[in-house]
């Protein structure tokens, strides 16, 4: 399965699981729900992967964490948040370039509308 039809389910099961809960719970609710329906959807789902840094030669093991990583190809940032700012893309753009994933989805659960909340964020090219 490559990173667009991985990315289709996501979107989906968002959306889905949005409507189904609403707007504005904490991002571990989301995160956890939404890595069980994922998984129901035969994907595989790391929580919480620590993302190595390295800095003047030396590796540091917490750089940072994503929240879901989706068949080790898609990085899902969760956010439950009134409005988004440029940090909260750069921030997975980030983790996108430290891994060499190639697509990852920022997911803003605090938007009335799913559809508002959903950022598609490609580092290079896809397929």
């Amino acid at each position: 399965m490559d990173e667009n039809e991985i990315g289709k389910i996501i979107v989906d099961v968002a959306v889905a699981l949005h409507k189904e809960l609403g707007p504005g719970l904490l991002e571990t609710v989301y995160e956890v729900i939404l890595a069980h329906k994922l998984k129901d959807q035969g994907l595989t789902i790391d929580r919480q992967v620590a993302v190595p840094i390295v800095y003047d030669g030396i590796k540091f093991d917490e750089g940072f964490r994503i929240d879901l990583l989706v068949n080790k190809k898609v990085i899902i940032e969760l956010k439950s948040v009134e409005q988004l700012h440029k940090a909260h893309k750069k921030q997975l753009l980030t983790y996108l370039k430290l891994t060499g994933c190639k697509l990852g989805y920022l997911l803003n659960f605090g938007e009335a509308l799913m559809k508002d909340g959903i950022s598609r964020i490609i580092n290079g090219d896809i397929d």
